[in-house]
């Protein structure tokens, strides 16, 4: 039999053991210093942040995301997910604002899609609206719920009535002006105004004025609305587009790209636009989201960029890996990610399975099963790769010197066009001995249209161009 001071010596070691295991990850204040885009995101908990299609609605100094839950397996309705911030780069999962419903427009085999809150100036109420649908999509309607806290939960109340009927759109968003009347953006160019208590439609303030335009996304800057969508292409990311006007009954002339032509939006869909006002100037904050079907829940990212802002134009004219924008003064500031570099060819870099040496720098597989690892003492670690039109899904695993996982994801490899990128990079860690482990999980993003034509990656193939350690 142990003595009580053998005893209380293994109490010490195991928990000296259990909490090394765990405070390289879950327990630090800040897991990231920046916003990193088109990578996967961890929350408070460590798990994936999952928040697609959504907004960013501002209360008492916190920023509130509101997005898409999701599963890997289909497209039917999981709830919409509640996170918080105070520095947009830093997500505590708050709540399932609206979860599941026993039966109705969103039970278990539903669609949810595009969710969005405002706050209404009248009540004080927030108000939720949403695509809802079937899952074959030939029963949309636009639909709402209520709530007394921003967080929820939300009580979900139906369809959003005009003239005593339905919407029976699909895309749409929401809009307000700075007079607090809010509105619904639906595909095409049709705005709604909504009521006071922003429960029911009064007026159809503008008429579908294009084809496509799907996501439609609509901020104003002084006496200018700008008014953003994309094209018919599924999940496929396309050159997105806008229209400006002087009113929200048009006329709406159009523009141009949000991005370079040809870079697909950096390889994103919009949702929503966030003005951050600060005391020198407001920057606003491009929205969209990279889907990555069928892993929407593991594998789909954002993508968030300053937009560039000159009399009647918008653009993104750069892509901005790693950035902050200041709260204060609402100043944007661009991060360099530091540290050591090793190239895919680095000795300390340990590869299993068939990789080949693709150019000079890059190596890559698309053999089931073959992974690289790399082990290293680091507080963050970050992968870059080759995005490519036959990327496919790998998982990348992070273990600590005690063997326990701490990060773990599912990586989109896909881009219609060749682009060296920052694929992963690790939350902030505290300062370990850790093994970074990535695999071909011989998975493709994918995604058959109505037409039967399949669109997404045309293989299963992972690379690495280099890591960078941060020590």
């Amino acid at each position: 039999m142990l003595s009580k001071k053998h005893h209380i010596i293994h109490s010490i070691f195991f928990i000296v053991f259990v909490v090394k295991g765990i405070i390289g990850f879950s327990q630090q204040k800040h897991l990231y210093d920046a916003i990193y885009s088109g990578v996967p995101w961890f929350d408070d908990k460590g798990k994936a942040v999952s928040a697609h299609g959504g907004c960013i609605v501002k209360e008492n100094n916190k920023y509130y995301f509101f997005g898409e839950a999701h599963c890997d397996t289909s497209n039917a309705f999981a709830g919409f997910n509640c996170y918080s911030s105070t520095d947009l780069c830093n997500w505590k999962f708050e709540n399932i604002a609206l979860r599941i419903q026993d039966s109705g427009r969103l039970s278990a085999q539903t669609v949810g899609e595009r969710v969005k809150v405002m706050k209404c100036p009248l009540t004080g109420e927030f108000v939720m609206f949403m695509h809802t649908d079937n899952l074959s999509y030939k029963g949309q309607c636009v639909a709402y719920a209520i709530s007394k806290n921003i967080e929820g939960p939300y009580t979900f109340k139906g369809p959003l009535l005009f003239q005593n009927k339905p919407i029976k759109r699909w895309d749409m968003g929401t809009f307000k002006d700075v007079d607090g009347t809010g509105y619904i953006l639906i595909h095409g160019g049709e705005i709604y105004k909504l009521s006071d208590d922003y429960k029911t439609i009064v007026e159809q303030v503008n008429k579908n004025f294009t084809s496509g335009f799907e996501a439609p996304t609509l901020f104003r800057k002084d006496s200018i609305y700008y008014f953003i969508g994309s094209d018919l292409t599924g999940w496929e990311r396309n050159d997105n587009y806008y229209f400006t006007s002087t009113s929200l009954k048009g006329p709406w002339i159009r523009r141009s790209l949000v991005a370079p032509k040809g870079t697909l939006t950096w390889n994103s869909q919009s949702t929503f636009v966030l003005p951050v006002e600060g005391t020198k100037e407001t920057t606003y904050m491009f929205m969209g989201d990279r889907w990555s079907f069928p892993k929407q829940a593991s594998a789909a990212t954002y993508v968030w960029q300053p937009l560039t802002i000159s009399e009647n134009n918008i653009a993104i004219p750069n892509f901005y890996e790693a950035w902050n924008v200041d709260k204060s003064t609402g100043t944007v500031n661009s991060s360099i990610i530091k540290g050591k570099k090793l190239s895919a060819k680095d000795k300390r870099i340990v590869y299993s399975g068939n990789w080949q040496q693709d150019t000079l720098s890059i190596k890559s597989s698309d053999e089931k099963g073959a992974s690289f690892s790399f082990h290293t003492k680091a507080t963050q670690i970050a992968v870059y790769a080759l995005a490519r039109s036959d990327g496919g899904y790998a998982s990348i695993t992070i273990i600590n010197s005690l063997g326990k996982t701490i990060a773990s994801s599912v990586v989109d490899f896909y881009s219609k066009y060749p682009a060296t990128t920052l694929k992963f990079i690790s939350p902030i860690l505290l300062k370990d001995d850790y093994t970074i482990k990535v695999a071909v999980l011989g998975e493709h993003w994918h995604w058959q249209e109505k037409s039967g034509k399949l669109s997404g990656s045309k293989g299963n193939m992972i690379s690495l161009d280099k890591i960078i350690v941060r020590e």
